[in-house]
């Protein structure tokens, strides 16, 4: 339905236009289908404006991502979604550089598939080998989420040989050689996403990245507090007050958030662990 109505824009001599296309996609954006499944059947029926059906298609991954990253945190639909977007126009580069990032990113901020995300990077950066954040996007997900260092490493240099790509990807590509699995490695990468990136949703998850992190590193700075005081003492803390009293913290701790931790039988615990959604238990 929503090719055809396309079609019938398009022969009215509509040009192109980001309103025209959210329009259309938002009159079908409740409808849990793929329309036309076929890029091949989409591309015979777009009189060759297949630049218009591929934003339509990549608009619409945009709405499903969002409407089901507020509801059930499922994405059955969203890879096929940038996987046709993408068949329509290979040059919309948005599918992906940011698709790979929506298809990539753990539950519940993203769809959990990396294996998926990596291909959709790596066919973008073979129809468009000249643009740099391609391979800056697949290093990313290599090393974040497949910890294939060795891979990460290739992406990053590969894309600091393109022409005007930002130094930053050399200065990433011989970190993974040298300090690719420890925290400060991660942490100047989502610092230079937060500080780097345009869009505001990949802003506040670098936040949540990072803010995860400082947790992290608080939450295992008082283990081993806890920790020094047992073997100091022969037995575990009753409470922050014991530490204090030692003199081993000036005070009860908080939070990135300002939120005191909790200490429950030696082990430190946040008030609200989901606002820490990236905070890893085998850092803790």
């Amino acid at each position: 339905m929503v090719a055809a109505l396309a079609v019938l824009v398009l022969a009215a001599g509509v040009s192109y236009s980001l309103r025209a296309t959210l329009a259309v996609s938002q009159a079908f954006g409740s409808q849990e289908n793929l329309y036309i499944s076929s890029p091949e059947v989409l591309k015979k029926v777009s009189f060759g404006y297949n630049g218009l059906l591929a934003d339509i298609y990549w608009t619409r991954a945009v709405q499903y991502f969002g409407f089901h990253h507020r509801t059930d945190r499922s994405y059955p639909l969203l890879e096929p979604l940038l996987e046709i977007a993408n068949e329509l126009d290979p040059h919309l580069v948005v599918v992906c550089e940011v698709g790979s990032t929506f298809l990539a990113q753990k539950p519940p901020e993203g769809a959990g598939d990396p294996d998926a995300a990596i291909r959709l990077a790596e066919r973008g950066i073979q129809e468009n080998p000249s643009v740099w954040r391609l391979y800056y996007q697949l290093g990313f997900i290599q090393y974040l989420e497949k910890k294939d260092y060795a891979a990460a490493a290739h992406a990053f240099e590969a894309g600091s040989r393109v022409p005007g790509a930002h130094p930053w990807l050399h200065i990433m590509a011989a970190m993974m050689e040298h300090n690719a699995g420890d925290v400060e490695t991660e942490r100047y990468l989502w610092e230079h996403i937060r500080e780097s990136t345009g869009d505001p949703s990949i802003r506040r998850n670098a936040e949540k990245h990072l803010l995860s992190l400082k947790a992290g590193e608080q939450i295992r700075k008082l283990q081993a507090i806890v920790s020094e005081y047992r073997a100091t003492t022969g037995r575990l803390p009753a409470g922050f007050q014991d530490l204090i009293n030692a003199k081993l913290i000036p005070g009860v701790p908080l939070d990135p958030f300002n939120l005191p931790y909790k200490l429950i039988n030696g082990e430190i615990q946040l008030q609200d662990p989901a606002r820490f959604p990236f905070l890893e238990k085998a850092r803790q």
